[in-house]
């Protein structure tokens, strides 16, 4: 059985006919003789909606009791019985009511297509779980109902139902999305112009990579390697030498002159195994790359060209950016730089060659390791002596040596001195030995005179090779020197790498490694002189670290814009400053690290404070007006000239209103108490705190007291915490207790300890929350647990959360065993239970009290 089809409409608000589009499809393929049922349809009671089902089969919902109240849902089972060749399933990102098969809508349509049933639905753009905190951002509203990526991406169809935010808004105006009571409210809220903007973009954008992903797709099908300009990409070749910035911003302009541009850098790094641009100049670029928007890549190839451009077309690129080459005119005509490589091979592929500031002037060449003084002289004194010995040597051998024999001696003394002192003292070797070849072994010998035109030029080319042969040589020393210098560098970086990683503590880690790679006496990452501080002070140093007043006893290098690392000690060699630049990246990144850490760490304790507050907030606007309603209407009974109340009738309504008050009274004081705690003006002030004495408190300000059944473990009864704050946090749980328990059962209040913390349960045996639901009634007002069921004037479990977390602890939801909600309390203990030693001769009244288990009837 073959797969159905899925087809999605795709809205970016409530209204701009996702669910017409979806009907109209349906009933177009009715019309051709296709076997189509609506298997659910949300009208949300709009005549036009209702009337476009007209004509289509309607399977009927099925019906689910859910606390007290009917829900309607799709009757998966008679879908799949009834199999018809396509199913209309409305709102793809519903959650389906408790106790369904699948928990989500888009799980039945994944039922429906493995049955083989085509299916089209519907969905808005804010329900995408990628998205969804974009949303939240710009309209300030949280969608609980959301829908993986994935489902919509794999479906087969995505059409866009597009709408201006003015039409839209229009159609609200009229009524043809809400009822007229809700017009005004979604008008300035939701349906703000600026709003239904934003969401129309994010609507357009995402289908847009969907509908380009889907070119891509076609091209790689095809085998087309041609470049299609669907959107402007553009690619800029760097190779980290100066100047490329402006490439860079070149690139980026050129991007953002079209909706959907993109940036791409490509760094093409050596193949040779030689060094390369050093780390902070690569990383600059990267960085640089980022704030522009665009991605960095890093490409290897032995045709820098050719790399860039097979990464060019592998990305479908439209523009390629390169530098104008600033090589000597005299190489360029040897061979073609990059730039002009570039544009012979770019085909269909776009090319702007920027100039550099110092385009025209040779480039200063990045020079391999030069070799030692001491290997120079070496080379100078072998230059002078060997071909010295060889004219002793040769002269004594016999006649027979021909003169081509001797200049090949000569030659190979020419090559080793290039291996052992390099170029310089190699061509002196090489004029050298020209002489000596010449007044020794070419006649007329014992003068400069050569007879033989032949002879001649055989001493001219003998220069010539050796020359060569010998730069040859030199180059391939130098090279294998830097290679071995860059392997030797690369081990270090990869080795420094690896021990940070299983480091805690990395800055120490890595000024201990620096002072043993470079032979420092310390190491320190200092920060920069200010106008404000005038002192460098010290972020991190070893042991022992103290700047020295000589400037030149240090060596230091820029970490960051506002930090250096700096090195105690002889300063470093011009060969060591890219492992010391190294290093200082490694620091940067540390620095970077803790920052973010730090910046986290402020994060999550805002986001903390901030739900407390948002919680005390809200339970307070919404606990407000059962005490305000009954101080109302107890005065205008009292100020009515209509009824004439009795003492008592009077006197009853001013206790209303006293009562009332006081309820104002707390409310408005906890409301203070926890703005002061946010703000950090006021603390909570945690100490040791006996359960012993906190509880029963609790239970006697109570409305029913005498359901409260309590009992506390000898070692689970000090806490610490903020006694005042403990109390409305057991306060708020045990009412909530009460209001959801059954009218004869007990609460039952116990405590224990697990390790560190010490646990309060309260335990009731009503109806329970579902699992699923259980976070969701931490917040404010959700009727799943801490909605009043009548007159509720305590702050709920989203207030008694945040006071708990205030205080350092945790608040949880379990099942009571044979049904019923636990309220787990978790608090720091005061301190480690202390076992009493007996004393069988004096025992310790107080002792032996607390040895009892603490309950309601001890008490």
């Amino acid at each position: 059985m073959s797969r159905g089809r899925l087809r999605i409409y795709l809205g970016a608000a409530p209204g701009v006919g996702k669910t017409v589009a979806m009907l109209s499809e349906g009933a177009r393929r009715a019309a051709r003789g296709t076997d189509v049922v609506v298997a659910l349809c949300e009208t949300h009671g709009r005549e036009h909606t209702v009337r476009m089902s007209d004509g289509l089969e309607v399977v009927p919902r099925r019906s689910v009791a859910y606390r007290g109240a009917i829900l309607q849902e799709m009757d998966l089972d008679a879908v799949l019985d009834r199999r018809p060749k396509v199913a209309l399933v409305d709102e793809l990102a519903h959650t389906n009511a408790p106790g369904s098969r699948h928990e989500k809508r888009w799980e039945d349509i994944e039922e429906l297509l493995d049955a083989g049933i085509d299916v089209i639905s519907t969905v808005n753009i804010q329900h995408l779980e990628s998205l969804n905190d974009v949303v939240t951002a710009i309209t300030g509203v949280t969608q609980q109902e959301t829908v993986p990526d994935h489902v919509v991406r794999a479906a087969d169809q995505i059409e866009l139902v597009d709408m201006s935010p003015e039409a839209l808004r229009r159609r609200m105006a009229h009524g043809n999305i809400y009822r007229a009571e809700k017009i005004d409210a979604a008008l300035s809220n939701y349906f703000r112009v600026g709003n239904l903007g934003a969401l129309r973009e994010l609507a357009l954008l995402w289908l847009a990579d969907r509908v380009d992903e889907a070119v891509e797709r076609y091209r790689g099908d095809h085998g087309i390697t041609g470049s299609w300009p669907t959107r402007e990409r553009v690619v800029v070749a760097v190779c980290g030498s100066s100047g490329e910035s402006m490439l860079l911003r070149r690139g980026a302009r050129i991007a953002g002159r079209g909706a959907g541009g993109e940036l791409h850098a490509v760094y093409m790094a050596r193949t040779d195994g030689l060094a390369g641009p050093s780390v902070p100049d690569v990383a600059e670029l990267r960085t640089l790359t980022e704030e522009l928007g665009g991605t960095f890549h890093t490409v290897t190839g032995e045709d820098a060209a050719a790399a860039v451009l097979d990464f060019a077309r592998a990305l479908n690129a439209t523009q390629v950016v390169v530098g104008a080459s600033r090589r000597p005119a005299w190489r360029r005509l040897m061979r073609a730089g990059t730039a002009e490589s570039v544009i012979a091979e770019s085909r269909d592929i776009d090319v702007l060659v920027v100039r550099h500031p110092d385009t025209g002037r040779a480039r200063t060449r990045r020079t391999t390791k030069a070799l030692s003084v001491q290997r120079v002289r070496i080379g100078a004194l072998l230059a002078l002596l060997v071909p010295l010995l060889l004219t002793v040597l040769l002269s004594s051998a016999p006649a027979a040596v021909g003169l081509p024999l001797i200049m090949l001696v000569y030659l190979f003394a020419t090559v080793v001195v290039a291996l052992v002192g390099g170029l310089w003292p190699a061509l002196a070797a090489a004029v050298f030995s020209s002489l000596l070849i010449n007044w020794f072994f070419t006649p007329p010998v014992r003068t400069l005179t050569i007879a033989d035109p032949e002879h001649s030029v055989a001493l001219l080319v003998f220069v010539g090779i050796a020359t060569a042969v010998s730069s040859v040589v030199n180059r391939s020393a130098r090279q294998t020197a830097a290679a071995l210098g860059a392997q030797q560098e690369s081990a270090a970086l990869a080795e420094l790498t690896h021990t940070l990683l299983g480091s805690t503590d990395q800055m120490a880690l890595l000024l201990r490694r620096a002072v043993d790679m470079f032979g420092a006496e310390s190491a320190a990452v200092v920060a920069r002189p200010t106008k404000e501080h005038q002192q460098p002070d010290v972020i991190d140093a070893t042991d022992g670290f103290a700047l020295p007043a000589n400037p030149e006893l240090s060596t230091r290098e820029a970490v960051d814009d506002e930090h250096d690392l700096v090195l105690v000690g002889a300063p470093l060699p011009a060969d060591r400053q890219r492992l010391l630049a190294a290093y200082a990246v490694h620091a940067g990144a540390i620095l970077h690290r803790r920052s973010l850490q730090h910046s986290a760490g402020d994060a999550e304790s805002l986001a903390r404070d901030n739900r407390a507050r948002t919680a005390l907030l809200s339970a307070v606007s919404h606990d407000l007006r059962t005490p305000l309603s009954a101080i109302k209407a107890a005065i205008g009974s009292l100020r009515s000239d209509e009824v004439t109340f009795s003492h008592e009738d009077e006197a009853e309504l001013m206790a209303i209103i006293e009562e009332s008050a006081d309820r104002l009274e707390a409310l408005i004081g906890n409301l203070l108490d926890m703005s002061r705690l946010q703000v950090g003006a006021l603390v909570a002030r945690s100490q040791v705190v006996d359960l012993g004495e906190v509880v029963p408190q609790v239970v006697s300000t109570l409305a029913q007291p005498q359901r409260v059944r309590w009992e506390l473990t000898p070692d689970a009864r000090d806490v610490w915490a903020d006694a005042g704050l403990l109390d409305r946090v057991l306060g708020n749980v045990l009412e909530n207790s009460l209001r959801h328990a059954p009218a004869a059962t007990q609460i039952r209040v116990t405590s224990s300890r697990i390790g560190p913390a010490i646990q309060v349960w309260v335990v009731d045996t009503g109806p329970g929350v579902d699992e699923a639901l259980r976070e969701r009634m931490f917040l404010p007002f959700q009727r799943s647990g801490d909605a009043p069921a009548g007159e509720g004037v305590g702050l709920g479990l989203a207030v008694a959360r945040g006071l708990t977390e205030a205080m350092g602890g945790t608040i949880e939801a379990e099942d009571t065993p044979g049904g019923g909600l636990t309220m787990i309390v978790t608090l720091p203990a005061a301190r480690a239970p202390e076992p009493l030693p007996p004393d069988p001769l004096s025992p310790d009244p107080a002792s032996a009290a607390r040895a009892v288990p603490r309950t309601q009837e001890a008490s």
